[in-house]
């Protein structure tokens, strides 16, 4: 089955362009993070010229302006890309913020996925797992909110227990821990 690109749109005949080319022209770029040229823009959307893109574009941002969106299509680096209007640079960078503190090291992600699977858990277990101390890292998983301590052991000087947070499921987009993958499914075939 093969996909062929629609047929070549002549912007000069079709004035009122194809919903399809709009709408497809919009899922391109939602889709993307990186300005796409409008050559491959054309050949992918069957446009048959950069003129019908660049018409698609126009009737783009006319809708998002008059419908009050707060983002516009702009020519960025040789390329078509989404971006937000100035006026919400300040909320735009505090998102961004935010991301760049989620970003965890391979030993954090090891350490959370133990703490994940295992909880509630001790210090001692994840470190024993690990092989190495994991003190800093525990420290830094729960600065991030992404872990916490949910209760003490019952046994001798009544160690902390670790366990995730409401955090640590909205970052992986898990309902529960039950969405958790199976650790059978986890595991490569070597």
């Amino acid at each position: 089955m093969s996909t062929k690109p629609p047929p070549p749109i002549d912007c000069d005949k079709d004035v009122s362009l194809s919903e399809e080319l709009v709408g497809g022209l919009e899922a391109v770029l939602i889709s993307t993070d990186r300005p796409v040229p409008s050559a491959k823009l054309a050949e992918l959307l069957g446009a048959g010229s950069a003129k019908a893109i660049n018409a698609a574009i126009e009737q783009l941002n006319d809708s998002y302006k008059k419908h009050g969106r707060s983002f516009r299509v702009e020519q960025v680096a040789g390329g078509w890309q989404i971006v937000t209007l100035p006026q919400y640079a300040k909320l735009i960078a505090a998102t961004q913020r935010n991301r760049q503190q989620t970003r965890l090291s391979p030993a954090a992600l090891e350490a959370l996925a133990i703490i994940a699977y295992k909880q509630p858990v001790l210090r001692a277990e994840i470190e024993a797992i690990r092989g190495v101390s994991s003190g800093e890292i525990l420290r830094g998983l729960m600065d991030r909110a992404l872990v916490k301590i949910v209760g003490r052991a019952e046994e001798l000087g009544r160690p902390m227990l670790y366990g995730t947070t409401k955090s640590f499921l909205e970052l992986f987009g898990l309902a529960s821990l039950k969405d958790l993958p199976k650790p059978e499914e986890l595991k490569l075939n070597l």
